[in-house]
């Protein structure tokens, strides 16, 4: 029988909500195939099977958290019936060190942690992913790592933990405090006394989106801008191109692109809302990539799926990016890696309803863009009130790196160019 523990994940992942099973006790099994679906705080991932065999017991029911190191599943891979079969060994004859003997009770190698599409590309190039070497963190093979042992390239270095690093100053205010003054957090009170309720765990995405946005509002000060930009002829140009490209990847384009665009461009005007801060080692870290995430509405939950480098993508490019997360995100399919990396965020809650919004920073970032509701109001241009179409934006950002002045400079900078949509094409 082959125990198979909940192996580690990585990036601090110490457990896991069973969201399904794809096996049964009785089923069959081969190596490799789909066996768990576990639901971290980063994302959900499909659990390989480690072995071929026959299931002989889970080790949880759906809704279940499992820890790292607990058994999730039995297999009879049939090694106890050969274990009987064979003939034990004489007395006289041990096995030699590192002989036949030694192999036969070595403990079988763990599963390859890796991504479900990960997995799919590694079948698409005819590549056995357990020759792979790793380097993502925790172990996990990567999509690049697949196609860069398809290439017969070098592997890369391993992804180590990254280290915590303190101030001494810092490290000694930490340790001598370990709340906040003034903060007292009452128990609440029985609310059955009044009524019906339902009480529901806070678990695996969900209690990380509410730790990484309280952790977002206590430490950071946020502050907020808000402007509108004359969409106009942003818009008679979307709408046209839409239309011109029924059928084709990109054709169902949004705003979202063309705002993601001008926000790179702004953001390499203004490198502070590409940031992050370190509080503990007292310096500013500016990040000399452009890699935004987009926030997204799933079933299980807030995710912000990452689009790298968008200073190199163009409009179209970016809309494709986005249909294909719109799609995995339906599906439930994005994986860690699309979550990681990003510098800067934009949320379109003007998509659902509402003139605008005042969104949390996605910690540790240092800034947040929102999209209001694109609406139709009057304006006056050259002297006329005219009617136009008008998108509401605003910026959080964290005061401990940017002034106000600045965030001012940097929403114009945004406006500007989705009111100009020259500037947008000149730049691209």
């Amino acid at each position: 029988m082959y125990e198979f523990k909940l192996p580690d994940l990585g990036e601090g992942i110490h457990e896991g909500e069973i969201l399904k099973w794809h096996a049964a006790p009785g089923s069959a099994v081969q190596e490799d195939d789909p066996l768990v679906d576990v639901e971290t705080d980063k994302a959900a991932l499909t659990i390989p099977s480690p072995k071929s065999g026959t299931i002989v017991s889970l080790g949880g029911a759906v809704g279940d958290t499992v820890r790292t190191g607990e058994v999730i599943v039995v297999i009879d891979d049939g090694s106890a019936a050969a274990a009987a079969a064979a003939p034990a060994p004489a007395a006289a004859e041990p096995a030699a060190a590192g002989g036949d003997g030694a192999r036969q009770h070595a403990p079988p190698q763990g599963a390859v942690i890796a991504a479900h599409a990960t997995r799919g590309r590694a079948r698409e190039l005819g590549i056995d992913i357990r020759l792979v070497p790793p380097s993502g963190p925790g172990g996990r093979v990567t999509t690049e790592d697949v196609e860069r042992f398809a290439r017969g390239e070098a592997a890369a270095e391993a992804v180590p933990a990254a280290p915590h690093r303190t101030a001494p100053a810092a490290a000694a205010a930490a340790a001598s405090s370990h709340g906040i003054p003034f903060l007292d957090i009452e128990p609440l009170p029985d609310f059955s006394a009044w009524g019906k309720v339902e009480k529901v765990p806070l678990r695996s995405l969900r209690r990380k989106v509410a730790r990484r946005l309280t952790t977002s509002m206590i430490l950071v000060p946020h502050v907020a801008h808000i402007d509108e930009a004359d969409v106009t002829r942003l818009e008679e140009i979307r709408l046209r191109e839409r239309a011109r490209r029924a059928g084709q990847p990109g054709e169902h384009l949004t705003l979202l692109p063309f705002v993601i665009k001008a926000a790179t461009a702004a953001l390499k005007e203004a490198p502070a809302f590409n940031a992050s801060l370190d509080p503990f080692a007292e310096e500013i870290i500016y990040k000399r990539y452009y890699n935004v995430g987009v926030a997204a509405d799933t079933e299980r939950g807030l995710l912000v799926p990452v689009i790298r480098d968008t200073d190199k993508k163009s409009v179209m490019a970016i809309a494709a990016e986005l249909e294909q997360i719109a799609q995995k995100a339906r599906a439930n399919e994005i994986t860690v890696e699309e979550l990681r990396g990003g510098t800067f965020t934009i949320t379109n809650v003007g998509a659902i309803g509402g003139i605008a919004a005042i969104p949390t920073i996605n910690y540790p970032e240092a800034a947040i863009l929102g999209m209001g509701r694109l609406c139709e109001k009057p304006l006056v241009v050259d002297g006329a009130i005219v009617i136009r179409k008008v998108l509401p934006i605003c910026l959080s950002f964290d005061h401990r790196i940017a002034d106000g002045m600045a965030a001012a400079r940097f929403v114009t900078s945004i406006i500007r160019r989705l009111s100009d949509p020259d500037l947008l094409l000149v730049e691209a």
